[in-house]
């Protein structure tokens, strides 16, 4: 039976459910999202709600530390440059078997289960990711250096053709963050660009992007310094003070990367939060920091 509670939170939802009908909405999973079972399910039925709801979600998916671990076991250690994972042959195709093979049929498996109607994907899949060799950005005395990191990529182009088919027809795509280059390589691509890469295609109504914090602080050593809302001048100017760094970093450039292309909100949310996907989007307050233009 529904108490008070429970009904006065439908109330408060309801023009969020009337304004967000049809509306696309691309929520990137990681950290502790891919790791604890639990809160797992919680935010796969979250994303089963959203499309019982009317709206269209897309989930693209990282690895959380199980590349890594895979990594390990076959003796090669990881390196990482501003969040990327410094990515060998080897380590690709380890790579593409963990995410491909393991972790989007998982995913796609647990979604089936709890009612819902998911179909797994990877960038080669009909061209849905195109991509090219992406050298990161280094800050280093106040100039930014490039630097090859091998087989990561960067996204140049999604196939929104298949994205919209399978929406329409009722499907959640879950997108594993691979894409292939012009000769057929593969590309391991961070899965925060993918997802505001793809939010920005689909014009999508948001870009949520789970993580393991609450959101952005102005000063991460300072619990005080949370940031409730985060301008592009002003997350340029925290990742070279350093007060955004490491993988943090390309969760807010996905963010960017969205509204640039015509996403209307992009949010970094706690992921550890009950229900957290459905607290940023049909609340009054929110949860998290909403990145703007």
């Amino acid at each position: 039976m529904l108490k008070n509670d429970d009904i006065d939170t439908l109330v408060e939802a309801l023009p969020y459910l009337r304004d967000f009908k049809g509306k696309t909405v691309v929520v990137k999973f990681g950290g502790q999202a891919m790791e604890d079972e639990k809160l797992k399910e919680k935010l796969l039925q979250d994303v089963i709600f959203l499309q019982c709801a009317g709206l269209r979600p897309v989930i693209v998916h990282g690895s959380g530390p199980e590349v890594g671990r895979m990594l390990a076991r076959t003796g090669k250690k990881s390196a990482f440059v501003n969040g990327l994972r410094v990515t060998d042959a080897e380590s690709v195709r380890l790579t593409e078997m963990v995410l491909v093979g393991r972790l989007n049929t998982d995913l796609v498996a647990k979604l089936n289960q709890l009612g819902g109607k998911a179909v797994g994907l990877n960038g080669r899949d009909a061209g849905l990711i195109v991509a090219k060799k992406h050298l990161a950005d280094v800050y280093e005395n106040g100039e930014v250096n490039l630097v090859d990191i091998g087989f990561v990529g960067r996204v140049e182009s999604v196939n929104t053709d298949l994205l919209e088919v399978l929406l329409n027809a009722g499907y959640i795509p879950v997108v594993a963050p691979t894409g292939a280059g012009v000769s057929g390589e593969t590309y391991n691509i961070n899965a925060d660009s993918v997802a505001g890469k793809i939010a920005s295609a689909l014009k999508a109504e948001k870009l949520i992007v789970l993580t393991d914090v609450k959101g952005i602080f102005a000063d991460y050593q300072d619990e005080n310094s949370f940031l409730s809302t985060l301008s592009f001048d002003k997350a340029q100017e925290l990742i070279i003070s350093g007060n955004i760094d490491g993988g943090m970093i390309p969760k807010v450039k996905a963010c960017i990367t969205a509204l640039s292309g015509g996403a209307r909100k992009a949010h970094i949310v706690d992921g550890r939060m009950n229900h957290a996907i459905l607290a940023e989007i049909f609340s009054d307050e929110g949860v998290g920091t909403e990145v703007v233009r």
